[in-house]
């Protein structure tokens, strides 16, 4: 599919996690937040630009930006609406909670490299399952801005360890979206107890021989929104995101 027809399915009701759909073409964590919180949003990035690096930022009231053409109310499979820092709504159109002084921002995913990581024979286990990855909230906290502070949160993907240095050449290439990983091994150095319960996404198994792999993850920026009790927000359901039209090749480097 082409991004414009994702994001014609996803309108008209699909909603499935967005893994693997549209090699070729950069996916996006959104956040959405009033103006009120936008400075802070960016300075929160600027920050920790690991988990939340900013690929975009829309005007004030948009409903576009210059890297996804679509409608950001109603074109990704799946949303989430924070009031007080709380989830209030699961949807899948949000144009009923669109506000003009509505500011949104777009964040790198690490969906964009694993179309990169299958092609240099790194297996992606949730690709494999088609189940949502999983994902976990740290013990490590991370740098505060102005209202916002909140928890690390990281991606995990098991890979064979004769092939964890080419999971990190691969993704080290592609540092607009999470680029190499911030952690390989035991979860506990973490502050992650139980691999088998994901804070987002689904779990997956891990194979003998090989280990988890973490990398750092957009969802960060909704876990501060949750944890600074922001008074209202809108970001995409964890794994459900935003397909632009960018292309992967857009953020690699040499």
């Amino acid at each position: 599919m082409t991004p414009d027809e994702a994001r014609a399915r996803f309108r008209g009701g699909l909603r499935v996690p967005t893994a693997g759909l549209c090699p070729g073409w950069t996916q996006a964590n959104l956040l959405v937040v009033p103006r009120a919180y936008a400075y802070d949003l960016l300075l929160f990035a600027q920050r920790n630009p690991r988990a939340c690096p900013v690929l975009d930022v829309g005007d004030e009231g948009a409903v576009q930006t210059s890297i996804f053409r679509g409608d950001l109310r109603t074109d990704l499979p799946g949303y989430v609406v924070y009031e007080n820092g709380v989830p209030v709504a699961e949807l899948s159109d949000v144009t009923a909670f669109w506000r003009a002084d509505l500011v949104p921002f777009l964040f790198g995913c690490s969906f964009t490299f694993e179309d990169a990581l299958v092609r240099a024979g790194v297996p992606v286990r949730h690709l494999e399952a088609g189940s949502n990855v999983p994902m976990y909230r740290t013990g490590i906290p991370c740098r505060p801005a102005g209202a916002l502070s909140g928890p690390l949160v990281v991606s995990m993907r098991p890979v064979p360890a004769s092939l964890v240095a080419m999971a990190v050449r691969v993704t080290s290439r592609y540092p607009a979206v999470h680029g190499a990983p911030i952690h390989v091994g035991e979860s506990e150095e973490l502050g992650i107890r139980d691999l088998k319960a994901p804070d987002f996404g689904d779990p997956v198994e891990i194979r003998p021989g090989e280990v988890p792999v973490f990398w750092a993850c957009g969802v960060t920026t909704q876990a501060a929104a949750m944890a600074s009790g922001v008074r209202f927000a809108i970001g995409h359901a964890p794994g459900h995101m935003a397909i632009t039209d960018a292309r992967d090749s857009d953020y690699i480097v040499p």
